[in-house]
């Protein structure tokens, strides 16, 4: 198909359904596909369950099936409903569709493939595709930006944590040895970071006084830990609610909205945008 050509009225009014969220025909078709993705993975639970596998395996298998083809319908009609397919197909969410799909008729076509119906679970991220309607975008927009603007001091303390965590990890290997399951160092490594996350497995534990002292410390330190990079992202994400509600007021704030080219299949156009800032073509055709 030649880049300028217009699509078809058909292919058109398909895109704007699958594509778009911002009209009434998308946003029942995202809710549609939103029910459809979770009961799906909810039948992947049941189906690793074997007693309700062992009594419900033809009814799962047929359920099954009726939501692989549902899957496999949608994203033939994504791949026709724009210009160029190469850019939906090979897309973050192109591949994690195909993956989606195709286990179950690999599963199906040769013998022992089983184990690749687990990719199915993959259909979850699915939702965060669903979850661009236009009330939203605002919201993750300012999120999106707020854990950009603080990944820098993140990265610092998680760096922090992780020189914490081996000065204390040695120091526990020096204080409590083989007898208390602190074999080595890195082992050591491991618990301390296990315990500093709150986690606490259970399957090493200092027996000596001072051991039992360090892992007091490292516990104190964990609530703190914990609470550090959510404050980080909590103030960033408030700043970037400041400053877009200055912008609202003063009238140059930039919506976008949940438009997707037809051509690249691109999203994220301001709401005055003609063309594709991506491919450059027309967007409402």
């Amino acid at each position: 198909m030649k880049e300028d050509e217009k699509l078809s009225p058909w292919k058109h009014k398909i895109h704007e359904i699958i594509y778009e969220a911002d009209t009434p025909m998308g946003k029942l078709f995202d809710i549609i596909l939103f029910i459809i993705i979770i009961f799906s993975v909810i039948l992947i639970m049941l189906e690793s369950v074997k007693a309700i596998d062992a009594e419900y395996h033809e009814v799962l298998f047929v359920l099954e099936w009726i939501v692989t083809i549902f899957f496999t319908v949608e994203y033939i009609a994504r791949i026709i409903s724009i210009k160029k397919p190469s850019h939906y197909i090979f897309s973050f969410y192109g591949i994690i569709d195909f993956l989606s799909t195709i286990p179950l008729y690999i599963s199906y076509i040769f013998a022992g493939s089983q184990v690749l119906l687990a990719v199915r679970a993959f259909r979850l991220l699915r939702v965060f595709r669903i979850l661009k309607l236009a009330r939203f975008l605002g919201e993750a927009s300012q999120l999106k930006r707020a854990l950009k603007a603080s990944r820098a001091k993140i990265t610092v303390f998680l760096f922090a944590v992780l020189i914490a965590s081996v000065m204390m990890g040695t120091l526990m290997y020096l204080v409590e040895g083989d007898e208390a399951g602190f074999t080595s160092i890195p082992t050591s490594i491991y618990w301390t970071i296990v315990t500093l996350t709150t986690v606490g497995y259970g399957d090493i534990a200092p027996i000596t006084p001072q051991g039992q002292a360090i892992a007091t410390i490292i516990m104190l330190l964990g609530y703190g830990i914990i609470a550090v990079p959510t404050g980080m992202v909590t103030a960033e994400f408030s700043k970037q609610s400041k400053d877009s509600s200055s912008l609202k007021t003063s009238g140059s704030y930039v919506h976008i909205n949940t438009q997707c080219c037809p051509t690249c299949s691109k999203e994220g156009h301001r709401d005055d945008a003609k063309h594709c800032y991506n491919c450059g073509s027309i967007l409402n055709e």
